[in-house]
């Protein structure tokens, strides 16, 4: 990939868009090809903490027990306290609203179990449950400030279902060199986790979130 002509593609991208009154992502949309999906070796399923983050706080939320419950104060952007599991669990609108308003979820670890039975309907088909490959299950004295710092910075990247990947590289609001960087740095991990690597992939576009797909040229 040329970072020049996909700096000056991402320029042309956000002059053409309508202005709009709030801060529109960038996203980096992946075809595949040749792939099996319902192949466990063929699917796409990883995270990756980007090297300029997303231009844009995510909300981070944590269930705790009594000894995480201190440490995630004024770290974490909402807290639910093991004595409030029930309360979500007998009110699906209320721990569907959690979910939604929220990008990821930190648990400690004793009280994972209890997690899985209160919210793993609503949190396991949104991929949001508490996920420990990416550290988000922590023991409850465990200092949170680092992790919280670093799932600012993390994305999903999936394709398990269907042939394509759709991941955020940023938003408009950041400079174009470090969205860009953000979107070789996704498109080479994308690579290494495929079976034929670059054969694998047949279109890549660049979109933001109101404006159509621009193909670039890999």
């Amino acid at each position: 990939m040329d970072n020049k002509k996909l700096i000056k593609t991402l320029q042309d991208l956000k002059k053409d868009s309508k202005k709009r009154n709030f801060s529109q992502s960038i996203d980096l949309i992946v075809v595949l090809r040749d792939l099996n999906m319902k192949d466990p070796n063929d699917q796409v399923d990883f995270h990756l903490q980007l090297n300029k983050g997303l231009g844009k706080k995510l909300k981070i939320g944590a269930f705790t027990g009594a000894e995480l419950q201190e440490s995630a104060k004024g770290v974490v952007d909402t807290i639910v306290s093991q004595t409030d599991f029930d309360k979500y669990a007998k009110d699906k609108k209320l721990a569907k609203k959690l979910a939604d308003d929220h990008d990821y979820f930190i648990a400690q670890a004793e009280v994972m179990p209890k997690v899985a039975a209160a919210f793993g309907r609503v949190l396991g088909p949104r991929g949001k449950m508490p996920n420990p490959k990416i550290g988000a299950v922590v023991p409850g004295k465990a200092n949170i400030e680092s992790l919280y710092e670093r799932l600012q910075k993390t994305v999903k990247i999936q394709a398990k279902k269907t042939p394509m990947i759709q991941v955020k590289v940023g938003d408009e609001t950041m400079k174009e060199e470090d969205v860009v960087e953000n979107l070789v740095q996704v498109f080479n991990q994308v690579l290494l986790n495929l079976p034929k690597e670059r054969s694998n992939v047949k279109k890549v576009y660049l979109k933001l979130t109101m404006g159509k797909p621009v193909e670039l040229d890999i």
